[in-house]
Order: structure tokens, then sequence, then C-alpha cells
């Protein structure tokens, strides 16, 4: 394994750098308390929208190592950005991986360039359960009508083109699901709640209403019956991307509880000379460390063709509890101030929470690395 940049990696993170540090990480505390959608049209404009997208419909072609390390960059100085930024990948993969050529041309060049993506799965009665979807795709006359609602759309409203599983054939369950490329403006498809969370204000999860919302049969991905395998391989893959905006969430609270320790003055001393403290750090800095090699063996993993889906799971699972757990600490070492909103961390621990839900519970994640296990060793 090999995680080295070349020069043009190189060049393009340290210019993401500048960018997270002058531009997003100075707003981030506004995105929050404003409800603000993040400016991700500055990030578009640096062409990382289309990191993973081939040469050939636009994109950069660096692949999800690439991606992960210039993501958490995103991710530190704005966790709301970075997340925005990943759900791009649940409608770009998707497309990049089932769609046919007159696809890829028509609708992976526009979101290597400025177009926003987003995935249509959740639904009230389907989360975890995926093959649960109730939203139907009828065909009539060389077109599919789509009925049915979504909820927690990351990206919903704001996104240009959707990835949506709909049910083809109810009596099939899971197998009778299909994939359709949905554009914003097509009618019957409207945006409905906006759910109020405890953090992440100003990332879009919004209910989508679905009403004979007429696709055009070309819109079909792969197959009609394929889109419970579409869901789960943009899942695998999704999955990298949500572990590192925990990783990056964990990163700025490290740096902002050693800052801090090096700053508060206690009986005489900063209190990152304690040894109580000095744990608390050591504890973070090796528990991120560690998710980080998780999640850099399942992009390079997947950047060579090869099974990568268990490393996936082990990587967002474990990242998310490192979040939770190193925003906690973070908290700890701030003490009164660091439940404030005065400092970051206080939102840094709100925002970790999210993680251990999202793109498949942890424990959900624990399913699947046991799966994985129990084939491996017969």
């Amino acid at each position: 394994m090999d995680f080295e940049l070349n020069e043009e990696q190189k060049l393009m993170l340290e210019e993401v750098k500048k960018v997270c540090s002058e531009k997003i990480a100075p707003q981030a505390e506004q995105v929050e308390k404003e409800g603000r959608f993040p400016r991700l049209m500055l990030l578009a404009s640096m062409d990382l929208f289309g990191l993973v997208i081939p040469e050939e419909y636009g994109g950069l072609d660096m692949g999800f190592l690439t991606w992960s390390v210039i993501a958490e960059e995103i991710s530190k100085a704005c966790a709301t950005t970075g997340l925005s930024f990943g759900a791009n990948i649940l409608c770009v993969y998707p497309i990049m991986a089932f769609g046919n050529e007159e696809q890829k041309k028509k609708y992976l060049t526009r979101l290597a360039k400025d177009s926003i993506g987003a995935f249509g799965l959740t639904e009230p009665e389907a989360g975890s359960d995926a093959g649960s979807v109730k939203t139907q795709a009828v065909k009539k006359n060389g077109k599919y009508y789509l009925t049915g609602r979504k909820i927690f759309i990351t990206n919903g409203g704001e996104a240009d083109i959707y990835v949506i599983i709909a049910s083809t054939d109810p009596s099939r369950g899971a197998r009778g699901l299909s994939a359709f490329i949905v554009e914003k403006d097509t009618p019957g498809f409207t945006i409905g709640q906006h759910f109020d969370k405890m953090g992440f204000k100003g990332l879009p999860n919004v209910e989508l209403v679905l009403e004979d919302c007429e696709i055009p049969e070309e819109n079909l991905l792969r197959r009609e019956g394929a889109g419970f395998k579409v869901a789960m391989d943009t899942f695998a893959a999704g999955r990298i991307g949500v572990g590192i905006g925990a990783l990056g969430v964990a990163q700025r609270a490290l740096e902002e509880a050693v800052k801090y320790s090096r700053e508060r003055v206690q009986f005489e001393k900063p209190i990152a000379s304690f040894q109580a403290v000095q744990h608390l750090l050591a504890d973070m800095a090796t528990e991120i460390e560690a998710a980080r090699l998780l999640l850099y063996k399942a992009a390079w993993l997947k950047d060579q063709g090869k099974p990568f889906e268990k490393l996936a799971s082990m990587g967002k699972y474990y990242a998310s509890r490192v979040a939770m757990d190193s925003t906690v600490k973070a908290v700890q070492i701030f003490g009164g101030y660091g439940y404030t909103t005065d400092y970051p961390v206080e939102r840094l621990m709100r925002e970790a929470k999210l993680f251990e839900i999202i793109e498949g519970t942890s424990e959900i994640q624990k399913n699947i690395i046991a799966l994985k296990v129990l084939k491996e060793y017969k």
C-alpha cells in the first residue's frame, strides 16, 4: 500500500488547505447558526466535484484515495461543507458504475463541473431495511411514473440531479427495486419537509415528494430489478466518504483541544502539562490515526479494483465512534467553556453523533463486518 501523493495531488491538497483556512473554516459557525447552505460552488470552481470522475466525462480521475485526503481537509474546516461535498459521491458513483455511455455523457459531465447531486433511498418505513422501499415506478407508454416519499435526503432541494430508488415490482421485494436518474425540475417532483436537526443546521436533509413524476425510459440505471444492487454498491463507496467526514471532525476536535490545553492555565501551569489531559490527547491522537489508516486502506483498495466493502464498513464504524469519543474528550478538556457555544467543540460534539447514524448505523456496520468475517474464516 502506498498512500503517498504525487506532485500534482500535493499541489491540489495545498490549494485546498489554503481555501479551507481562508474561506471555509471562518464561516463554519455562521453556516451552523444561520442554517446557511455551505459554499459548495467554491469547491466546484476548483474542479473538486470531478475528482473521481473519468477524464472523458470532464473529471480529474484521481481516485478515491485522493478524494479522501481532500475531503478530510474540507470536513475538518467545516463538517457541513464536507458532508454536502460527500453526498455528491452518492449520485456520481451509481451513474459512473451502472450508467450506460449516454447517461455518463449527459450527467457525469454536469456533475464534474457544477451540478450538485443527491441520492434518494430512505423513506418513512425504509431506512436500515433498505429493501422495504414503498415508492413505486409504474411503466406506461415507454415512460416511468414515480410516486412516493423520500426523507432525510442530503442536499435535497439544492441538488440538480438525483438517483432515486423505487419499486418496479413490489411482489419481488428488494429484487423488484430499480434506480432512476431524476432531474430537479421534473414535473411531479417537489421538496417537502425540511427536517430541523440537532446539528448540521446548514445541511439540507429534506423530504422529496414524487407524484406521478414522469421519467423517460432512458433514465433507468442498468435495468429493472437492479436497484438494490445499485444502492448497496453506492453505500459501500459512500461509507468511505462518511467515515472521512467523521475523521475530519475528530481531527478538528484534537487540534482545538491541543491549542486550548496550551493556552489554559490552572495551578500556574498550562493544563497540557497535566498527565490527565495528556492521556486524553494521546487516546484521541492514536484512535484518529487508526481510523485514518482504515479509511485510507479502504480507498486504496477501491482504487486498485480490489474488494473494499469490509474495510469501508470498518472505517465508517470506527471513525464515527472515534469522532464521538474525541469530541466528548475535547469538551472535557475545555471544561465549562466546552459546553458553551463560545468554542467550536460544542458544535463538533453535536455533529459527531450524526456519523453513527447516517449511511448505515453503527449496528448495521457491525452486521456487515460480521458477515464478511464469517465468510472469510470457514
